[in-house]
């Protein structure tokens, strides 16, 4: 695809050396994430971060991969803050905001809102999650983190081995990740869930479509014996009419150290959107995994920094320039030694 000026909505714009070449650009980016050096490149450039549900990690991982390139943020949060309480439609507010902003990542909890929003922005807009269809940057993270986990294990994503675990009726988080595995080679993937919680019939005929082998199953211990990734999901409670018709499912699969000891194989990687749901009644990854060094949580979400500083260098046609405008940090931080 061409980058420069692209709205990036959904994993179904993507080729394989798109992908590679978003890869590339976030390696590139790793001394100004970690603050060996300072980037302007983006200097006076704004990005609106427009985010109308819920969102830690996405919203201030989309902020920070932005102001690490020298842009400033302008956010909106919730509904409550925002004129569409008033009646105001997404055209009318692409319209408006996007004359206030160089490039503008959106999440809404109505599936198809962003690529909505999208048509009528002036500016290209980053889709930060839509209901429980895509989250094309997690996805791209996601898969960045397996190649960066498989690659120090001299292994490549091509022949991965992977357990998706949990809700995967509602995760879009995992949708988007097993469209973008489409673009690889034998790949297993096996799909863990209650049966009403079941992957869309749509993306597992997909994944089929594409040579990989899908094994669905609700039996975690099998599922998990064989497997380069397991990849957890909360139960995602907001899809739900009701908490109580959630509670149904919550804590369902739950991997502790001791059942990981037991049925993965020594090295397999256990990975997890964010964020976890650490309650007593769900703890789906419970605490005691902390110390496991297979923990790839963590660095799941920093790579999510270099993945959206990829996404925005490309985006704005800035990826020849970074280095250009760039120099020493001149402060003390313990990122650098990592």
């Amino acid at each position: 695809m061409i980058f420069t000026g692209s709205h990036i909505l959904s994993i179904a714009q993507f080729d394989r050396a798109d992908i590679q070449r978003i890869f590339e650009v976030a390696d590139a980016m790793a001394p100004y994430a970690l603050r060996r050096r300072v980037t302007r490149v983006l200097e006076g450039a704004i990005l609106g971060n427009m985010f109308f549900e819920p969102s830690t990690r996405t919203r201030i991982s989309f902020g920070c991969a932005f102001n690490l390139l020298g842009g400033e943020v302008r956010e909106t949060t919730g509904f409550e803050s925002s004129a569409i309480t008033k009646g105001e439609s997404l055209y009318d507010t692409a319209r408006v905001l996007s004359g206030f902003s160089d490039v503008i990542c959106m999440r809404h909890p109505q599936e198809g809102s962003v690529a909505e929003f999208a048509d009528a922005s002036r500016v290209p807009v980053l889709n930060g999650g839509d209901g429980a269809n895509e989250h094309p940057s997690q996805a791209l993270l996601d898969l960045y983190t397996i190649r960066k986990e498989l690659a120090s294990k001299g292994r490549e994503i091509d022949g991965l081995r992977i357990a998706l675990i949990g809700d995967l009726k509602y995760g879009r988080t995992v949708h988007s990740l097993c469209k973008l595995l489409c673009l690889f080679n034998n790949i297993h993937i096996t799909l863990v869930s209650p049966v009403e919680l079941a992957m869309p019939e749509s993306i597992i005929e997909q994944m089929r479509e594409a040579g990989h082998k899908v094994v669905v199953t609700d039996d975690l211990p099998q599922s998990i014996s064989s497997v380069d990734i397991a990849y957890s999901t909360r139960i995602q409670e907001e899809r739900f009419a009701t908490k109580e018709e959630a509670d149904l499912y919550r804590g369902r699969f739950r991997l502790n150290q001791a059942i990981y000891t037991e049925y993965c194989e020594p090295n397999t990687v256990i990975m997890h959107p964010l964020p976890r749901d650490s309650r007593a009644g769900a703890n789906e990854l419970d605490n005691d995994l902390n110390q496991n060094p297979n923990l790839a949580i963590f660095r799941q979400a920093d790579n999510g920094v270099l993945v959206r500083m990829a996404l925005f260098a490309l985006v704005l046609d800035v990826v020849d320039q970074v280095d250009q405008c760039s120099r020493e940090v001149n402060w003390y931080n313990s990122l650098r030694t990592l």
